[in-house]
């Protein structure tokens, strides 16, 4: 008992530590220039790249997974560090995002494909983003929403609750608002439905089994991802309009817009998950480092399954998943698949 005390009175000043130290970032960072945070955060990555031994392992590995021998090792370690250094500066350029506006926009965000996410989004400018962890992807909300594009962004919780409300103001700063995922599929879905603007989910995320999911075939291996935009985009007609963020030098960035995804008459969730990923891979395989290697995107692997990752383990619960095409609970309502996902998210917890 004195143990678990000790334990959980640690976790309180651990907790309290990590709010000080984003409250120091956030105070300090939007003060240095564009160059400062440009360099700032190539040494946390590279610093990261070297001292984060079990990440850079899952991300190498995950590399010769995806491309077999198509980069040398010495390719893959400089890919690796690039990516961290990618990360970092996502979540430094995060922190300076104070220092953004409407006005000053363009002088770090390019755009790509706008006129036509225009057409796709049509005059209510009602769609589903689907964005992923590639690039700068946090200032993708930022930058659609001072052009006009705005809408609900659901973001995942923080173990430590303390942080939540940090990173929510931050992505909210361009007029979104913010919502927790334990809790946001049905507000997604109200907002798709009232046609009242867009909604952002980041699509290459891995989850459990036992959570809505659909397999998909990336980079040629089995993967489990979220159903959520598939669902919305089957209950409400919504668009599914693919972006990206690649970076450019000195601190810029680029967002892409892909075309809406083509979805044909009937399609099931898995196909349209699919339809979404393979909108995206080809961007990764152009230029690999910008995504998140050292996440890890393939979590399972089929029975028997061979050139998967180091860390991929054999689920019959996924073997399941990957049997049916579609999510077996089409008939339930969205506040059932709601409390169902919440409730698997605490228990998960």
């Amino acid at each position: 008992m004195r143990k678990l005390r000790a334990m959980a009175t640690w976790k309180k000043i651990r907790y309290r530590l990590e709010w000080l130290a984003l409250m120091a970032a956030l105070k300090t960072i939007p003060l240095l220039s564009r160059e400062t945070c440009y360099q700032l955060a190539r040494l946390i990555g590279g610093l990261a790249a070297t001292l984060d031994r079990s990440g850079r392992r899952v991300a190498l590995s995950n590399l010769e997974a995806a491309f077999g021998d198509e980069f040398s090792p010495a390719r893959r370690a400089e890919i690796v560090r690039e990516s961290y250094q990618d990360l970092a500066r996502t979540m430094v350029d995060l922190f300076w995002s104070p220092r953004l506006d409407a006005q000053n926009l363009s002088q770090y965000i390019e755009f790509e494909g706008l006129e036509q996410m225009r057409i796709d989004a049509g005059p209510k400018r009602c769609f589903i983003a689907g964005a992923f962890h590639y690039g700068n992807f946090e200032w993708i909300s930022l930058g659609c929403g001072w052009l006009g594009f705005i809408g609900l962004i659901a973001m995942q919780e923080f173990k430590n609750p303390l942080l939540n409300r940090f990173f929510q103001d931050l992505r909210e700063l361009s007029g979104h608002t913010t919502v927790l995922r334990d809790g946001a599929m049905i507000r997604l879905f109200k907002i798709l439905r009232k046609k009242e603007g867009l909604v952002a989910l980041l699509v290459d995320t891995t989850l459990p089994p036992h959570q809505p999911t659909v397999v998909i075939d990336c980079f040629g291996l089995k993967t489990i991802v979220t159903v959520a935009h598939a669902w919305l985009q089957e209950r409400t007609g919504a668009p599914i309009i693919p972006l990206y963020c690649e970076p450019l030098g000195r601190g810029r960035c680029r967002v892409v817009a892909q075309p809406k995804v083509q979805i044909p008459e009937g399609a099931t969730h898995q196909q349209i998950a699919q339809a979404c990923w393979d909108a995206f891979e080809p961007v990764v395989r152009k230029n690999p480092a910008p995504w998140l290697w050292m996440y890890k995107h393939w979590r399972y692997k089929p029975a028997g399954a061979g050139g998967y990752p180091f860390y991929a383990n054999e689920s019959p619960a996924f073997d399941q998943v990957a049997a049916r095409p579609n999510y077996a609970k089409l008939d339930r309502e969205p506040a059932v698949v709601l409390r169902l996902t919440a409730r698997r998210a605490r228990c998960e917890r």
